[in-house]
C-alpha cells in the first residue's frame, strides 16, 4: 500500500491534542497522563491508525497508545481525530528503539501489526521479533508478557513463532487464517488487512504470552 505526503504533516503533529510531544517526559508517569490505571496497550507500528482508534473508541477501560515512525501516517491518523473524544488514546511520533526511554514497566500488552517483514539476512535485528527487540519489551512490560502480532507474511510470522518459543513466550492462539478461522477470533482490522481481506489473502496471528 503507498501513502501519499501529507501537507503540513508537521503542523498538524505538533497541533493534535492526541500527539505527545515528548514521550520520554512520561516516563514512570503514564497513569496519571491518562488519569486512571486501567490496563495499557501500545501498538508499535500503527500505520494510519485504524486499528488503535476502533480499539479506543470500543474500549473506554482500557488505554490505547500509537507508535509511529512514519510523519505522513501518523499525520493522517491525528486527523482522522479532529473532533473525536477519546481521553484513553494517545499518539507517539517516535522509533520503536526507544521504547525504554519512553516507558518503565508499564505497558500490559504490545501489538505488532503488519511489520516490515525485513526478509533479508542482515536486517534481522531489525524485525520487531528479533531477540534484541523481546529483550527490550522486557523493559517495559508491566507484569505479564504480552504480545499479539498479524502479518501477511509467513516467512516473519515462522520466525515470530520460533523466536518467541525460544524466549520462553506460550501460545494462546495461532491461526493460519485469521480472517477465516472457524473460533471466530475478536479482531479489528488495520488498513493493510482490509485490503488482504477483499483480495483473500490469509493473514497469520498469534496471541503469546510470558509469566515470569
Amino acid at each position: 500500500m503507498k501513502y501519499v505526503a501529507v501537507k503540513g504533516a508537521d503542523k498538524i503533529l505538533s497541533k493534535s491534542s492526541y500527539i505527545v510531544q515528548r514521550p520520554e517526559n512520561l516516563k514512570n508517569n503514564w497513569k496519571e497522563e491518562f488519569g486512571n490505571n486501567n490496563p495499557i496497550c501500545l501498538e508499535l507500528g500503527m500505520g494510519r491508525g485504524d486499528m488503535i482508534i476502533k480499539m479506543a473508541q470500543q474500549n473506554p477501560r482500557i488505554n490505547y497508545i500509537g507508535l509511529e515512525l512514519d510523519e505522513n501516517q501518523i499525520a493522517t491518523a491525528a486527523k482522522r481525530l479532529i473532533g473525536k473524544t477519546l481521553p484513553n488514546l494517545r499518539l507517539i511520533h517516535g522509533n520503536a528503539q526507544d521504547l525504554d526511554k519512553m516507558f518503565g514497566r508499564e505497558i500490559d500488552t504490545i501489538y505488532l501489526t503488519f511489520s516490515e517483514p525485513w526478509p533479508k539476512k542482515h536486517d534481522e535485528q531489525k524485525r520487531f521479533t528479533h531477540y534484541g527487540y523481546l529483550k527490550l519489551y522486557d523493559k517495559v512490560f508491566r507484569k505479564k508478557k504480552h504480545i499479539i502480532l498479524k502479518t501477511d507474511n509467513k516467512g516473519l510470522f515462522g520466525y515470530s513463532l520460533e523466536t518467541l518459543s525460544q524466549y520462553w513466550y506460550t501460545f494462546k492462539r495461532v491461526s493460519l487464517d485469521l480472517h477465516h478461522d472457524e473460533r471466530h477470533i475478536a479482531n479489528i482490522m488495520t488498513d493493510f488487512e482490509k485490503n488482504y481481506y477483499e483480495i483473500g489473502r490469509p493473514i497469520y496471528y498469534v496471541d503469546a504470552e510470558f509469566e515470569g
